[in-house]
């Protein structure tokens, strides 16, 4: 068995407020996409901010970013769930929604069984990986780390 899950951040820079016709589409899907994380193969946890919409939290100093932090049993899990599931169709039409990020805006890692990452440090790992490019304690899915061995 893992001794290890991987934690996965990423941001998005809204359009508009969270609340606005813009991003009624986005909005519309959030239930549906967040049902479908929580019930996925090897999903294990999501941050919810306590807010009816847990990703419009001002986290990064900037209340239109949006903020997707979830721990997943592996590196496959996660892949699964975002490029061969109906995230996807979100993933495509994201241009409707939200504006080009001037720096990268996901960033995963892995994480010790049993640990839930909190926001602070997510944001941590994503400024390493802004900082340094990705190492194995912050990488991206298109540049993966394999999981630290024990």
């Amino acid at each position: 068995m893992s001794q290890y899950h991987l934690a996965q951040l990423n941001i998005a820079n809204a359009k508009a407020p969270i609340d606005s016709p813009t991003m009624a589409g986005f909005v519309a899907r959030l239930d549906e996409i967040h049902g479908l994380a929580d019930n996925a193969d090897g999903f294990i946890w999501r941050w919810e901010s306590g807010s009816e919409d847990s990703s419009a939290v001002e986290v990064f100093g900037d209340p239109q970013l949006l903020v997707n932090l979830s721990v997943w049993a592996s590196m496959e899990s996660l892949k699964h769930f975002v490029y061969k599931t109906v995230h996807v169709e979100l993933i495509r039409e994201r241009e409707a929604w939200f504006d080009k990020m001037p720096a990268m805006s996901q960033v995963v890692w892995w994480v010790p069984v049993g640990h839930i990452p909190s926001v602070a440090e997510s944001k941590k790992k994503l400024e390493q990986l802004r900082s340094v490019g990705p190492t194995e304690t912050a990488f991206t899915l298109a540049q993966p780390y394999s999981m630290p061995v024990n």
